[in-house]
């Protein structure tokens, strides 16, 4: 699970410039694709209340569900930060839910990479077999 999909990682860099960062300044973009070879993309949008803000990874799903896509296969997730840097805590519920044991590569763009499956960055999660 080394090799990171050149194709996603453009595509992530580019989304990323549209990022609303205007209070925290990290931007991020991410990108999700499906069985089906569809790739869907999505930016932070940060908001002055803060806690509206919304994640790259869940625009991208949430624009990927919202399109009809059922079944995911990869995600790719930039940043500038030094570290690669994964999803935080709400995204790795939803992409838990939603994409199962994908593999999630993290980018830097200052040139370091990472990448772990959903089941590393989320063990033991909560979902619809625990209702």
């Amino acid at each position: 699970m080394t090799d990171i999909p050149e194709d996603l990682v453009e595509q992530a860099t580019r989304v990323r410039e549209n990022a609303v960062a205007d209070f925290s300044k990290f931007k991020v973009g991410a990108a999700l694709r499906t069985e089906g070879g569809d790739i869907f993309t999505g930016c932070n949008v940060e908001n002055a209340t803060l806690g509206l803000t919304v994640c790259a990874e869940r625009v991208a799903l949430w624009k990927a569900l919202s399109e009809g896509a059922r079944a995911f296969t990869e995600i790719v997730v930039v940043t500038a930060a030094d570290e690669p840097t994964p999803p935080c805590g709400a995204c790795r519920q939803l992409l838990w839910e939603f994409c199962g044991d994908i593999p999630v590569y993290m980018v830097s763009t200052k040139g370091k990479t990472d990448t772990m499956k959903m089941s590393e960055l989320f063990p033991r999660a909560f979902d619809k077999s625990d209702l």
